[in-house]
This record gives structure tokens, sequence and C-alpha cells, in this order.
């Protein structure tokens, strides 16, 4: 069973090596020496071209956000069998796979994390699901990510805190801050230079991407500046909400470890 995994940047060769050992997998991407390049560091890939007419198994999109719908719509006539993405948003791909594959199986995946630190969490909308799709999920958790299912709402919503928010405060305080000695850090500044190094050493292009296409850097930046001009009342009453929803939501991450709020993976 063969794969067509287009675009050869980090999170296509992520998914092609993660499914190597399942699948045989093919490289495409408007970059043929991307393509050439992502081909010679997964086991027995090849890479074919963006444009050809050849149909695979299945087809796995792996382009930028903004380009998403386009590239289901291009290239899911290739797909005999199943769609799926790794693209990073969900709502959008969805719905471009179920009109230009409503016959196929379909499959939309967010890996939460940077190749780098796989494995990891891998969102799942089950669109269409069939032995294919189902045989994709299998080879992620076989290497170790953990995948759950949710719905394009669900995660897109998620995404507006656990991306564009997150990003926004951590980018905001590497902006604001200012050269200190090493000494004078604490465990709170540290956290977050080492989190603002991590955001900071990653590609301008996909930050961008995710700031366009979910709100919540907005409710970042009213929080801070009310923040900024609280009164000691304010401040404290603010200061105990902080603690409430970080309480709320570290009880959720725990009901979710105990398995008792999302679907077991595969």
């Amino acid at each position: 069973m063969e794969v067509l995994v287009v675009g050869a940047g980090e999170m296509g060769r992520w998914a092609g090596a993660t499914l190597a050992p399942e699948f045989d997998v093919a490289y495409a991407d408007r970059d043929p020496a991307a393509a050439r390049a992502a081909a010679a560091t997964t086991p027995d890939a090849r890479p074919v071209a963006l444009d050809g007419s050849e149909t695979f198994d299945a087809v796995c999109l792996a382009v930028p956000i903004s380009a998403a719908a386009d590239a289901v719509a291009d290239h899911a006539p290739r797909a005999d069998r199943a769609v799926f993405d790794v693209t990073g948003v969900m709502a959008a791909p969805v719905a471009a796979m179920r009109e230009s594959a409503s016959e196929r199986e379909r499959l939309s995946l967010h890996p939460l994390f940077a190749a780098a630190n796989a494995p990891g969490n891998v969102a799942a909308v089950r669109d269409a699901p069939g032995p294919v799709t189902d045989r994709v999920c299998d080879a992620l958790a076989a290497a170790g990510n953990r995948v759950f299912e949710t719905t394009p709402e669900e995660h897109d919503e998620a995404m507006e805190t656990v991306q564009a928010g997150a990003h926004a405060a951590v980018l905001a305080y590497a902006l604001a801050a200012e050269d200190v000695r090493e000494e004078f850090a604490t465990p709170v500044s540290e956290a977050l230079s080492a989190l603002a190094e991590t955001v900071t050493g990653g590609n301008p292009r996909v930050y961008r991407e995710i700031q366009e296409s979910f709100p919540g850097a907005d409710r970042v930046a009213d929080a801070a500046a009310e923040l900024a001009a609280a009164d000691a009342e304010t401040f404290e009453r603010l200061y105990r909400e902080a603690n409430a929803t970080n309480e709320r939501a570290s009880a959720d991450a725990d009901a979710s470890d105990d398995g008792t709020e999302e679907s077991d993976p595969p």
C-alpha cells in the first residue's frame, strides 16, 4: 500500500518517516529537490512529480495552513482510497475533503509538536474512517504517538488558546524583555526565556499562519492591558481568576489522562 505525501517540509517528512513501516511512501513538492531529499531520508521512498497523474492508495496533505483547502482540491483525485492531512487546522481541510473526496476515506490529523519533539499527542478527526485511515492511525500509535479523537470545531477552538494565545504571550514576553544579568533570573523568567527560545527558533511563516488562522492573541493583549492598568483590588481579583482557570485546566488534563474525557487511542 502506497501513500503520496504532498509537501516535503518538516511535517511532511515526519509523516512519511512515521508511516514508512506500514506504507510505501512517495513525496511530491513544488520544489522537486525537497521531494528528492525527503525520499533519500525515508526507507524505500521515492520522489514523484507534483502535477503527475499517477494515483496512490492514500494521499497525505502536509502543506501550509493557507494552502490546505486548495491542496485537497488539487490532489484528492490522486487518491484511490483515502485522503488525510497534517496541516494544523481542521475545519477547512475537512470541508474540502468532503467536497473533493466524498467517496473516499477521510481523516484530519494535527501532530501537536514539532517533528524534532516527536512522538507526542496527535489530534484526529475520523471524518470517514476505513481500513486505510485506521492503518494510518495504527502506524502513528506504533511510533509512540497518542492519537485522540476530536471534532473540527473543538480542535480549531482549542488552537485559539494552545497555539495563537500561547505563542502571542511568549512572543510578547520576548519582545518586552530587556537584557539582564543571568544571576537575576527567576524560575519563572527562566521558563519563559526557554519557551521564547523554542518559539523563536522555528519558522516565522508557520507562526504567522497560526495567528492568521486562529483568534486568541487579542485576548492575551486585552488581559495584559487589564493587568497593567489594575489597581490593587483588581489585580488580586485577576490573580485569583487566573489561579481558578489554571486549576480547572489542570483538572481537565488529569481527567483526560485517566481516559474519562476522550476516546482511547487506537
